[in-house]
This record gives C-alpha cells, structure tokens and sequence, in this order.
C-alpha cells in the first residue's frame, strides 16, 4: 500500500487502483484534488481541519460512486446521499475494494473541561498496514506496522504521544497533524518521541505530496 502525505492529518492510501482519503480538511490545500480521485474517503471527526464539509459535500454530489465513512456528527453534516455515507463506530469492520478496514476508540482526546470531547474514531487499514488515530491516543486492539502520530495541536502532549508508541509497538512512525509547529518544533519533537529519544522507533517527517511504501 502506498501511502501519500498532504498537509495536516490529511493522507491517501493506495492498493491495487483502489485509493482511499482520510481527514481532508481545511487545512489541507489540496483536499478536493485529493477526494476527486477517492474511491472513499474516512473522516475520524469533525473538526474542520480533519473534514472539509464542504469539500465532500460537493464531491459526493459531482460523483455516485464515491462512499463516505464516519462518526455520526460527520454522517448528520452530510446527509446520507442515497445511503452512500455510512456512520461507523468502534468494533465496525468494512473493506474499500482489497483494502479491509477496521474501527478503534470512541473520543477525541481532551483538551479543557469546557471544550466537549466530540466522538472520534481510528482507522486501521489493510490487515494492520497503518492507523490513523484522528485526534486521540487510542491504541487499537491489533498489531500495527505503520502509526501515524499526530505532533501538534490545542491537545497533544509530548509524554503521551511517547507513552501511546510505546503501547501502539509500531514498526515506523509517520507524523502527521503538523501544522501548529514550526520546522524548529518538528525536529525538537522528532527528536524527543523518535528513535534516539523516548520512544526507539524512527519518526518519518513526509512533506506534503511524498510518499511512501507501508
């Protein structure tokens, strides 16, 4: 499965001609581009910088073929276009053309009393090949090669993103969720949760629109 990074949480998943888009948001510039040439796209939550509402809205309606999975709020925000936008939850399992899907964790992680915690769900693709835990440390209940680690924003914290590998036991980590941080902080965290800090396991640090094999 190849794997394509694009700002923020954003990523594309390809096996076999099949192509896959999780969390396009309004921080990723190229969202659109990326969800018109989606077989299906998965939304974690729905916090605008993980789903463009209005990007998917118009892509499910330019296209009838495309399918859209996500937590309840997303499938409310949507409408569900003939049953094309299906609601998962923890323990859910469905497969996009090859490519096996399974449903981790339950909320968002915290980030003030006064801010509701929105549901929010991990993905695990492809028999474990990559998770994408959207806003949480949810450690999924299966083995897991590839992680991608969410590196900045109002409710990371360094210690438990290195506890959350720990637990996760991934092969390599890829960050992602960048944006808050400078090129400065990248390399500071990188350094701290990566292989010769907390964690022993190599932190790749994808530029929007690299790839890689997972």
């Amino acid at each position: 499965m190849k794997l394509t990074k694009h700002a923020h949480a954003c990523v594309t998943l390809e096996k076999d001609d099949t192509r896959l888009v999780v969390d396009p948001g309004a921080f990723t510039p190229d969202a659109a581009a990326a969800v018109a040439r989606a077989h299906a796209v998965l939304i974690t939550h729905e916090h605008f910088d993980h789903f463009d509402e209005q990007v998917v809205a118009a892509a499910l309606l330019a296209r009838p073929e495309l399918e859209v999975y996500g937590t309840a709020a997303v499938a409310a925000a949507l409408g569900s276009h003939g049953g094309r936008v299906h609601v998962v939850a923890a323990g859910d399992t469905f497969s996009v053309g090859p490519v096996p899907v399974s449903v981790h964790g339950h909320r968002h992680a915290p980030i003030h009393p006064d801010i509701p915690c929105p549901d929010n769900v991990g993905y695990l693709l492809d028999d474990g090949a990559v998770h994408h835990p959207g806003d949480a440390y949810c450690v999924p209940d299966a083995p897991v090669r590839t992680l991608l680690l969410p590196t900045s924003g109002p409710w990371t914290k360094l210690g438990e993103a290195a506890d959350y590998v720990r637990a996760v036991k991934p092969e390599p980590v890829v960050e992602i969720h960048e944006l808050m941080l400078s090129d400065l902080g990248r390399r500071s965290t990188a350094n701290l949760l990566g292989e010769k800090g907390l964690t022993g396991i190599p932190i790749e640090r994808l530029e929007p629109g690299a790839d890689v094999q997972v």
